[in-house]
């Protein structure tokens, strides 16, 4: 037990090397503060060079207003700033305090700060070590400010051990950077890594865009994100109750494995809030399948007295007035960007495709084709192909009945079709997916997978607003479950009555089935509907929302309502399915999240066979 000890004023190094911690975590902590003060003093190029991870050096040089000579001892003093006068602390409109950030990196290694104002005659530099400042002399510099820290933590080895190795501090300094150059297109970045023996190494290099449009946020974005990700994204434009919502947003099929590529800032402040990020995953909880996230770029903005700030040292983390309005917002504005969008197919299916091509076919694997036949037998011959799809064996000289869509009279308003997003139907594939031909190539469409969709917000859409039109069954049917299984479909049966679904109890464990929803159609397993429903509510548990257990069950509702795998489809019937999918909000991707169609576009196809 330690030993009792009088209230004492901790001395002045102490204080600044505790301050230190909360503020220098890590070589990252260090290029995020002294970046945020360039972006503050209006930098429009900001360089930073570091060595060994940053533990041995790190070096931002910007070309901002500078700090005058006068004032760079109070820069590195504790509790000085240019950014607030006190008197309102959440009317906060900078991202950070200069003078906490520099006394800080004086407690924790050897600082020098060198800056020339505009308009200066000369340059003036302070050097700091253990939070002893030096007197401010005269310096060489052309303009702007260049701070530098060195030997971080060397004084203070408790912390100096809990760094990570070189290439992860790294990695961690270069991602600040990218989060930072994100916001800010008109801002030059350059990230420089000074290797043994003096070698320079070029990390990133965000050159400066001429303005602040969209198109030019969309381009730095996709430059930290990867360039697929303007070919797949929609574009968010939002505004309610003084809150703006702007951004970008990948459609559901191009996700990752992680949530490393979502980028959210608060007032231009990039965060790692919980609340936003839930938001983000709520709005495309049926739209991912399980293990997937979202990719996205989101930048709101409101008035500062609507959010803290200062939550966190670091400054990651924000505290709203009213979070679960703004929780509400984000949700609201990705459904609805991801809604609006149309049909849309993402890039990087097709180009896998095309990449498969080029490593399996072009290097001459012979995997994909059956006892090795040679490529020219692959395709069949046109007598062949038109045989198959009359369902008769192959004759050369024999052509049989032509599908609807092939008859030269048709021809024309094919033509026509193929203008839509998802084009004409040109034929069914295995009796699983409908092969249809648009301006830009092919499309394949998973049919039951695209159906299902359809099925779901249909069955949502109704639920919300009013009670789905529901049919009676002519002979009722009885379903016998498990004890569990009919103890949450009788704790659920009001909402399932509201989605067209009318059970009732038959015996301990027996329900009986009066009626369904009319669009799952008269061909339902009742038996399998139930327990599916069953299964979903035990999923789903007794904590989550209504919304989101209703929603739960419709898409197992729909699931069972969908056309088949194995199902034969008339020309008709799967063109009405296109024409269907290009109306339904979401139809890109099924209720569990997987993709609906693809699109190989004629370049890509063009691609496979040489001709590009």
């Amino acid at each position: 037990m330690l030993a009792a000890r009088r209230v004492h004023r901790l001395d002045e190094a102490s204080i600044n090397r505790i301050a230190a911690g909360e503020v220098i975590e890590r070589p990252a902590s260090v290029v995020k503060e002294l970046v945020e003060n360039s972006i503050d003093a209006g930098a429009d190029k900001i360089e930073i060079h570091y060595s060994q991870g940053g533990k041995s050096l790190i070096r931002v040089s910007d070309n901002g207003r500078g700090i005058e000579a006068e004032d760079l001892p109070l820069a590195v003093a504790r509790h000085a700033t240019s950014k607030i006068d006190g008197s309102d602390l959440l009317n906060i409109r900078s991202f950070g305090f200069r003078g906490e950030a520099l006394a800080s990196m004086g407690a924790a290694g050897r600082l020098s700060v060198k800056s020339r104002p505009t308009g200066a005659d000369f340059a003036s530099i302070i050097t700091v070590k253990e939070s002893n400042s030096s007197p401010v002399q005269p310096a060489a510099l052309t303009s702007g400010t260049v701070i530098e820290l060195t030997e971080l933590f060397k004084s203070m080895p408790s912390r100096l051990k809990f760094l990570r190795t070189e290439r992860s501090e790294s990695a961690a300094m270069a991602s600040v950077v990218r989060s930072l150059a994100m916001a800010l297109p008109t801002v030059g970045f350059e990230l420089t890594e000074i290797q043994e023996g003096g070698d320079h190494r070029r990390v990133l290099d965000f050159r400066a865009a001429n303005d602040q449009s969209v198109e030019a946020l969309l381009a730095r974005v996709s430059e930290v994100i990867g360039s697929e990700f303007a070919d797949n994204a929609v574009k968010l434009d939002w505004f309610q109750d003084g809150v703006s919502i702007k951004g970008f947003a990948a459609i559901p099929t191009f996700s990752r494995g992680s949530a490393s590529a979502q980028h959210l800032f608060v007032n231009g402040r990039p965060v790692r809030d919980k609340l936003l990020f839930g938001a983000l995953r709520t709005a495309y909880v049926d739209l991912l399948p399980s293990g997937k996230y979202p990719v996205a770029a989101l930048f709101i903005e409101c008035d500062p007295h609507c959010v803290d700030v200062n939550v966190h040292p670091a400054k990651t983390e924000v505290r709203f007035r009213e979070p679960n309005q703004i929780r509400t917002m984000i949700i609201k504005a990705l459904r609805t960007a991801l809604s609006d969008g149309g049909p849309r197919s993402s890039t990087s299916l097709t180009d896998a495709m095309v990449d498969a091509w080029h490593v399996n076919g072009n290097q001459g694997n012979t995997d994909w084709r059956k006892g090795g036949r040679s490529r020219s037998r692959v395709v069949s011959s046109t007598a062949d192909q038109k045989s198959s799809l009359s369902g008769k064996s192959p004759q050369p000289d024999a052509i049989g009945d032509l599908p609807p869509w092939a008859d030269s009279a048709i021809e024309p308003e094919v033509e026509k079709v193929k203008k839509y997003p998802l084009g004409a139907a040109r034929l069914q594939l295995h009796d699983m997916f409908i092969l249809a031909e648009n301006s830009e190539g092919i499309v394949f469409v998973d049919q039951h997978a695209a159906h299902e969709r359809i099925v779901y917000e249909r069955l949502k859409d109704r639920y919300s607003q009013e009670k789905p039109e529901s049919q009676m069954l002519l002979v009722p049917a009885t379903v016998e479950l498990n004890e569990s299984e009919f103890t949450r479909l009788i704790a659920f049966e009001k909402p399932l009555s509201q989605m067209g679904l009318e059970i009732e109890r038959f015996g301990p464990t027996t329900m009986c089935v009066r009626s369904i929803p009319a669009i799952l159609g008269s061909e339902i397993d009742c038996d399998a509907l139930l327990r599916d429903i069953a299964d979903s509510l035990k999923d789903t548990g007794e904590a989550l929302a209504l919304e989101r257990r209703a929603n739960s069950v419709i898409s197992r509702m729909a699931c069972h309502g969908s056309i088949r795998a194995g199902r034969k489809m008339a020309a008709v019937e799967m063109n009405e399915l296109l024409r269907d999918m290009e109306k339904t909000p979401n139809s890109d991707q099924c209720n569990h999240g997987r993709p609906t169609w693809i699109q190989m576009k004629l370049k890509d196809i063009e691609k496979l066979f040489g001709r590009r």
